[in-house]
């Protein structure tokens, strides 16, 4: 079994270590959409990670999900992010931007625009806007001629988070956005070449997917899913055979990798685990629980077959968490009343283990 701190080539990159740190909401960027001196601060405190995933990242602004989240369809966007990527790779560290079109789980008075979903179907819950919360409006969907301009969206983010010195780039296709959606059962009613049947409802994934890989190179082009996750009110009834069917025409493209949330049972990611040929990383906690991944679950899924392990929370409170899990030293716990609150205060305030005598 491969350890969580041996080597691990992926693409063109030499990762030092099999740690991933997932992607993250904390909503810290600056009007238009821009990162901020606080975000490079942020993500070059914890480059130690083999890999880091960023938060969510538009692609176009009738694909943001929620207010203060940051953008790649600006110039001023692209340009804003090299601090970014200067400070992570000053810090000896690698990171690929999560590109992330919210769909139907998005508001009009966060974008000034419709939502935009395979169907005009609502999601599940209530989305944040900057008036508060409200709940999921019903989405406009998508005529077949338009699909393929959010298709290009990811491509084109792409290329811009290249251009602004990100090593790569994640397609955000799990936890119920606009990939997630298509690929749904219940959030996807179309009776075109893109919903009804399984190939018909990967089929905007995998395009997204192509589309991104002959952008910017399959080796910088990887894919996260949540397979029967659930969220926001999507529902995949057929996951097992959904998921392994996406994987089978994904592994044809020879990304860099899967990124698979712990969303369904162990029986189903093993049996996707044999459905990829390829990189996998998994992200052992369901999203939203309550429990930070750990060396032991980490440990565990490198023994099934993981190649990388993502961690969401203990990366959040723990910005040292490679040398914590390394040294079995103590990690600290997560302040959720600072996730989404803005400021600095518990985004680059958790210091590094302070070791007494």
């Amino acid at each position: 079994m491969p350890s969580l701190f041996s080597g691990y080539r992926l693409g063109g990159l030499a990762l030092p270590n099999r740690t991933v740190m997932a992607p993250m909401s904390r909503v810290r960027a600056a009007a238009g959409g821009l990162a901020t001196p606080s975000m490079a601060t942020y993500y070059a405190q914890r480059a130690t990670a083999g890999l880091i995933v960023t938060e969510g990242v538009q692609p176009s602004r009738v694909g943001q999900s929620n207010p203060g989240t940051p953008g790649l369809h600006t110039d001023e966007q692209t340009d804003s992010w090299r601090q970014v990527t200067d400070a992570v790779h000053t810090n000896g560290g690698r990171v690929f931007a999560q590109i992330m079109h919210g769909g139907r789980v998005s508001h009009h008075e966060t974008t000034g625009l419709q939502p935009v979903g395979p169907s005009a179907v609502p999601g599940e819950g209530d989305v944040f806007t900057p008036s508060g919360p409200q709940p999921l409006p019903v989405p406009r969907a998508l005529e077949t001629g338009e699909v393929q301009e959010h298709v290009q969206s990811y491509a084109d983010a792409a290329r811009r988070a290249v251009d602004a010195g990100f090593d790569g780039v994640e397609l955000h296709g799990a936890n119920g956005y606009l990939i997630s959606q298509f690929l749904s059962s219940n959030a996807n009613l179309r009776d075109d070449r893109y919903g009804g049947s399984v190939a018909n409802r990967i089929r905007f994934a995998v395009e997204s997917a192509a589309a991104t890989a002959e952008a910017v190179g399959a080796s910088r082009t990887g894919v996260r899913l949540s397979p029967g996750g659930g969220i926001w009110g999507v529902r995949e009834d057929d996951a097992a055979e959904l998921n392994t069917a996406l994987l089978t025409e994904l592994a044809r493209l020879d990304l860099a990798y899967v990124h698979l949330e712990g969303t369904a049972d162990e029986d189903v990611l093993l049996q996707l685990r044999r459905a990829w040929p390829g990189t996998l990383i998994v992200n052992p906690t369901v999203p939203g629980g309550p429990k930070q991944t750990g060396r032991a679950e980490a440990d565990h899924w490198l023994g099934l077959g993981a190649d990388l392990i993502a961690f969401g929370r203990g990366f959040l409170a723990n910005p040292d968490l490679v040398e914590r899990l390394r040294s079995g030293l103590p990690l600290a716990p997560v302040e959720e009343n600072t996730f989404y609150q803005g400021g600095d205060a518990g985004y680059i305030t958790y210091p590094a283990y302070q070791h007494t005598a």
